[in-house]
């Protein structure tokens, strides 16, 4: 493992992204013990990437245009759908002094499932992790495996951060329902163009 790793890691987890857009707005709407699951469930997410980038799997995606273009728009449909959950009147980002959080199970589905459905992810990991193992490795797996549990463990830090920074503000928006409408338009918007982005997306 490289200093060169870690801060291009720290960099790509740090980038706003679908991960980060959701655990901001669990941390929002329903506090920071919430935004743990969600984190969580995004990071959980990035394991099946990690292991089919390692065992080469990742390069279907790569060879089919086929499961490609069948993982992607399963995932735009869910990108778009999350946008309208965000956006709608008692949906994600529904922010309230009373209100219950969701089961930390949902919270955490639906997190898996904004990785597990971006086919990109795999192609990244693909390309990403063979260029930190050293040259004269034998046997790369092993490498690579904890080139990922350090990415891994790396997003849910960084992502339980953005949580508890999006939950601190939870009081303010509160009380401020202006705000609040801004910041589910904003949301909203940004899954639908994270999801116009996928659709549009080549491999």
């Amino acid at each position: 493992m490289s200093i060169e790793f870690l801060l291009t890691s720290l960099v790509v987890v740090l980038l706003p992204g679908t991960g980060v857009l959701y655990t901001l707005a669990v941390g929002l709407g329903q506090g920071f013990r919430p935004s743990i699951a969600a984190a969580f469930g995004c990071t959980l997410g990035i394991l099946p990437a990690a292991i089919a980038s390692i065992v080469g799997l990742a390069a279907i995606l790569h060879a089919s245009a086929l499961a490609f273009q069948i993982i992607k728009y399963l995932g735009v449909a869910y990108l778009f759908y999350m946008a309208w959950n965000i956006a709608r009147e008692g949906g994600a980002l529904s922010v309230d002094a009373d209100r219950k959080p969701q089961l930390a199970l949902k919270l955490i589905r639906n997190g898996l499932l904004l990785n597990v459905l971006n086919p990109k992810l795999s192609l990244f990991f693909l390309a990403f992790l063979p260029q930190f193992v050293t040259a004269d490795a034998a046997n790369p797996t092993p490498q690579l495996v904890l080139l990922a549990l350090i990415f891994m463990v790396m997003t849910f830090v960084v992502f339980v951060g953005y949580g508890a920074c999006a939950s601190l503000a939870r009081d303010y928006v509160i009380s401020r329902p202006k705000v609040l409408m801004w910041l589910r338009r904003s949301f909203a918007g940004a899954f639908g163009i994270l999801g116009l982005r996928l659709a549009l997306a080549d491999r």
